[in-house]
């Protein structure tokens, strides 16, 4: 008899599951439908030696010393800064576009005129979203803007969702805001580094050896449901699929990896390079600068986005549309009416494009505040 059925071994139901065993002593089924631990952010050893994340690049970032906390007891860290380049017109430039990149793209005079303009504008360490920058009054900002609007963000949107971003949520084209300061790091956040033995191992120190955790991989819910006894379920993938799709199937963006390995140190010139206008991939990550390992060889990861087909592939992104959400509230009003047998928790059981972070932000705060006091 175990007191909780976690289903799924991401972040959401690893956190959660460590929680209930260490700090309230009850008894967990971990059980995932992979074949491993750790979700998406699973990684791996290839057969070249160099750690790969089998489910595209995942760079840990942060401003929450609670959940820098919470996870170094089960991982000591490496620092790593991101930084990404975009291909535009033949030049490599900075990612988000920043200042540097105004100094790559156009000639000297006409790179400072923009400069002053941004930073009379907006304030040196600004970051304005792209479709915020476009509705200036100022005829030469809109030029700016337009220009970063069509050379960055808008074939990079389509190929990634199939939509062009005015039709997205405004918090989807703010994630990648253009910067006026000289920073070139992709995020800003306080904390920024990479787990020293992977994310693998991580999880694995996180629920691998609990005596109050047993875990059960290849494994589908609904097959064991009536062998399993278990006073409390925890839900963590997709919210639709718990429901049966019984209001109708969320709409998910999907992603193909194809791998790469060269006879090189390193093949590109930084961690990550997009491709906003080239090719039907939008990025390739080159994996030994997320990893620091040191081999003759390097692997990179090239990202083909695609549509997300029940059975056929994996639901990566949820897709901010205002008719989305809306069917999503619909699920969320059946999962409240259930909550005292039932928990939610995760970027698939609560349809949002949650960070790594955010996701272990909230199923500390899940645990504090519902599981804790049941």
């Amino acid at each position: 008899m175990y007191d909780y059925l976690i289903v799924g071994a991401g972040f959401s139901g690893c956190v959660l599951a460590e929680r209930i065993a260490n700090e309230l002593g009850k008894k967990c089924l971990l059980i995932d439908k992979r074949n491993h631990i750790g979700g998406n952010a699973y990684d791996y050893q290839n057969e070249h030696g160099i750690l790969i994340h089998k489910y595209g690049p995942h760079i840990f970032h942060t401003n929450s010393q609670k959940v820098v906390d919470y996870l170094s007891r089960f991982t000591k860290w490496n620092e790593y800064e991101h930084k990404v380049l975009a291909l535009v017109d033949g030049k490599y430039i900075p990612v988000p576009f920043n200042l540097n990149s105004l100094h790559q793209i156009f000639r000297y005079e006409k790179a400072i005129h923009y400069e002053k303009l941004l930073l009379s504008n907006f304030g040196y360490g600004s970051k304005i979203p792209i479709l915020q920058l476009r509705n200036s009054t100022n005829p030469e900002i809109i030029e700016l803007a337009e220009f970063i609007y069509q050379k960055i963000f808008l074939n990079y949107t389509l190929k990634q969702w199939d939509l062009e971003p005015e039709d997205l949520d405004a918090a989807v084209t703010a994630r990648v805001p253009v910067l006026v300061s000289h920073d070139d790091r992709y995020f800003q956040d306080s904390f920024q580094s990479m787990p020293r033995d992977g994310y693998s191992e991580m999880f694995q120190n996180m629920v691998g050896n609990n005596p109050n955790i047993d875990i059960a991989l290849n494994t589908d819910y609904k097959s064991i449901l009536k062998t399993t006894q278990f006073n409390k379920l925890i839900f963590t993938g997709p919210i639709d699929e718990y429901f049966d799709y019984s209001y109708g199937p969320l709409p998910y963006r999907s992603l193909k990896f194809e791998h790469e390995t060269y006879d090189y140190e390193h093949y590109q010139p930084t961690g990550t390079v997009n491709f906003p206008n080239n090719f039907d991939y939008t990025r390739r990550t080159e994996m030994k600068y997320l990893t620091f390992e040191r081999s003759s060889k390097t692997t990179c990861m090239v990202e083909y986005p695609q549509p997300f087909i029940i059975g056929e592939n994996e639901p990566y992104y949820p897709i901010p549309q205002a008719f989305n959400n809306d069917l999503y509230s619909k699920y969320a009003r059946a999962a409240e009416k259930i909550s005292d047998t039932v928990t939610f928790c995760g970027r698939l059981a609560d349809y949002k494009y949650y960070n790594m972070d955010q996701v272990v932000a909230r199923a500390l705060h899940i645990f504090e505040s519902k599981i804790c006091e049941k």
